[in-house]
């Protein structure tokens, strides 16, 4: 063989190691709903990128929150000999199951984002500390209303936890309030086209509401461009996720707050965490780990950048 020919193989070689060597520690399916939402987006890359960055490769998949896809997914992945599945659910009891027999599998999971109802099935269940952030987010929105008003609350869907709990954060405080008055209460399922279309019908019976708290920001951009469209530019709307959509709306003095939820630190979390234990068999301390949230208004939105406040 020629020098040149062996020089080639010589790289050839190479290079097929450190493909390998990139990808010796195996293999990590992270699995989210749609990443048509900002939220869900940030989460996946940020697992991705914390994955990459520790040696794995990465099987990215979207449940599109149904749960029988998700179970569909948690099989590719156990198939595909996943290490780790880093998981926002698609239901807190529908999703048991699929938990578990990732487990039985030998596959363990690490949830972000949403919990399920269940304890010991997944190896930790990090997620945002959602009844602290309803109530900084209530606590703002009283404040901005004056303590008095009619106001509408747009709820997610039922089946998430997080809706609940979100739900109680705000009524925990606003309910202390007795001029605050909610004369609407409906869920439009964490969707923005939804959220339009119910507060526009809102605002046929209630014309003359002052304020909206949002489960979530892609429902509070929806009731916005409802009031935007109906001229109630003075309608105060406060939201929930901490997005860069409602960063951009705050500073342009139209939705008033919103709470940030450090969903891509979490999903990195989540990857750091499946490491530990795939490498060094090292568990988190506690299973059910809380990250406090923080309250986004005009004096610090312009930090805010992909569901993280810059230094």
């Amino acid at each position: 063989m020629s020098l040149r020919n062996r020089l080639l193989v010589s790289v050839v070689v190479c290079a097929g190691l450190a493909s390998a060597s990139a990808h010796a520690a195996g293999l990590i399916a992270i699995i989210t709903p749609s990443h048509d939402n900002p939220f869900f987006k940030a989460e996946a890359e940020g697992a991705e990128a914390k994955a990459k960055e520790l040696g794995y490769e990465v099987l990215s998949l979207v449940h599109d929150d149904d749960a029988n896809k998700q179970s569909q997914l948690i099989d590719t992945a156990i198939a595909r000999g996943a290490k780790a599945i880093i998981l926002d659910n698609a239901g807190a009891d529908a999703t048991v199951a699929a938990v578990k027999k990732a487990k039985d599998a030998g596959v363990p999971s690490f949830l972000i984002d949403r919990e399920i109802n269940a304890s010991g099935v997944a190896v930790a269940q990090i997620v945002s500390n959602n009844y602290q952030g309803a109530q900084l987010g209530a606590q703002e929105f009283a404040k901005l209303m004056g303590e008095k008003g009619d106001f509408v609350e747009l709820v997610g869907k039922e089946s998430d936890t997080n809706a609940g709990i979100r739900s109680k954060g705000y009524h925990d405080v606003i309910d202390g309030f007795p001029d605050l008055k909610m004369v609407a209460r409906q869920s439009a399922n964490w969707s923005q086209p939804e959220a339009k279309q119910k507060m526009e019908t809102i605002l046929q019976a209630n014309p003359n509401i002052k304020g909206v708290i949002s489960g979530n920001d892609t429902m509070a951009m929806g009731a916005e461009a409802a009031l935007l469209a109906a001229g109630k530019k003075d309608v105060i709307v406060v939201g929930f996720d901490g997005s860069n959509d409602v960063r951009d709306s705050i500073l342009k003095k139209e939705i008033k707050a919103t709470v940030l939820q450090p969903a891509y630190r979490e999903a990195q979390l989540a990857v750091e965490q499946a490491d530990a234990l795939i490498k060094n068999k090292t568990t988190p301390k506690s299973e059910k780990q809380l990250m406090d949230c923080v309250l986004i208004n005009s004096a610090n939105a312009s930090k805010l950048e992909t569901f993280a406040l810059k230094q």
